[in-house]
Parts: C-alpha cells; sequence; structure tokens
C-alpha cells in the first residue's frame, strides 16, 4: 500500500509540474511568434524581410490557446487533488479550533467525509457525462481532439480528490494530524533556526 501511495503521488506531482511547464513553453511560443511575426511586418522593407514573414506565415499556431487552457484546467483539477494531500487548500477553522477536542475531531471528520462525498457525486457525474459523450463525434474547436478525451479530467481528477479527502480523513482518524504546509518553506533550500551572535549595533 505504501509503495503504491508513493508511486501515486510521485505520478500526481510529475503530471502537474509537466503541465505546468508545458503550458509555459507554448504560451511563450505562442507569444514569440506572434510579435516577431509582427516585428517583421512592420520592417518588412528591411532585407530579408519578406522571406522571414513567409517563413513564420507557414507556422500556424492557433491552437495554442486552446491546448494551454485544457492543460491548465487539467492542471487545476490534479492539483486540487494534491492540496487536499498537502493542506495547501485555505480553510477557516476559527470556530472548530473554539470547539471542545471532542467536538472539533468529530467536526472536521465530518468536513473531510463531505468533501469526500462531494467529489465523488462529481467524479460519477463526470464519468457518466465522459462515457456518453464518447459516443459521439464531438470535437475540440482547433486541435479537433475528441470532446471525451478533454472532458476526461473531470472524473479523474474527482475521484483522486475524493481518494485524497478520505486518505487525510483516515490518517487523522489514527494519528489526530491534518497536512499542514508551511508557506515560508521552500524545498530544496535549508535555513538555520539557530540564533547566532547579534550583529554589532543590532538590538
Amino acid at each position: 500500500m505504501k509503495l503504491f501511495l508513493r508511486i501515486l503521488d510521485r505520478l500526481e506531482e510529475t503530471l502537474i509540474a509537466t503541465l505546468i511547464a508545458a503550458a509555459t513553453i507554448v504560451i511563450f511560443i505562442a507569444v514569440a511568434h506572434r510579435y516577431t511575426t509582427d516585428f517583421v511586418v512592420t520592417h518588412r522593407t528591411w532585407p530579408g524581410a519578406p522571406q522571414i514573414y513567409t517563413f513564420l506565415a507557414g507556422i500556424h499556431l492557433s491552437w495554442a490557446q486552446e491546448l494551454c487552457i485544457y492543460m491548465f484546467v487539467w492542471m487545476a483539477k490534479f492539483g486540487a487533488a494534491y492540496g487536499v494531500r498537502t493542506g495547501i487548500h485555505v480553510g477557516v477553522d476559527v470556530l472548530v479550533l473554539a470547539l471542545s477536542e471532542r467536538w472539533r475531531r468529530a467536526t472536521i471528520l465530518f468536513g473531510l467525509l463531505c468533501g469526500a462525498l462531494f467529489t465523488g457525486i462529481i467524479g460519477t457525474m463526470g464519468a457518466s457525462f465522459v462515457i456518453g459523450l464518447s459516443a459521439t463525434d464531438q470535437t475540440s474547436p482547433d486541435l479537433e481532439l475528441p470532446s471525451w478525451i478533454v472532458y476526461l479530467c473531470i472524473p479523474l481528477g474527482s475521484y483522486l480528490m475524493c481518494f485524497r479527502f478520505l486518505q487525510v480523513a483516515w490518517a487523522y482518524w489514527r494519528t489526530g494530524d491534518l497536512p499542514h504546509h508551511d508557506h515560508t518553506h521552500v524545498e530544496g533550500i535549508e535555513v538555520d533556526t539557530a540564533v547566532g551572535p547579534t550583529p554589532e549595533g543590532v538590538r
């Protein structure tokens, strides 16, 4: 089970990072292509400008915006599951923390199970929608991808998020600990928290 969770965690992180990197590269290339083409058109009297324009005009990147939208949607769906696992979702817990230990524990478990129920329902509805869509010939406007592939992120991301809610709820029921994200921590950078000598002149 631990091996499965480790592989799932790695796949989740790799997918999110890959989608972010790929979308950034595609956007950069599309923007660079657009402004380079505009620059060449503006300075079309320069030597070689017509040849450069002919080359750039032959590169069609009309699909770039659509692809980036799809990649960011997929990233958001799987990123939400990652947020549940790592505890980076914003939550208002003032009232929860004011409760007694017994009621606080019950409230947190209830909230986690509600999250699992909601995402499970969304995943099931999304799966039904994708199955129905797969029987049609609908495609995306620019990429002409089958529409069911585009919408597949809804059941996959929602079911993964449901699993993460159940995983966190089970861990909390056993240990009483919730995943917590330290916003001051940067992975790969170690900070020595030991207090050194006070610099001269600083009080």
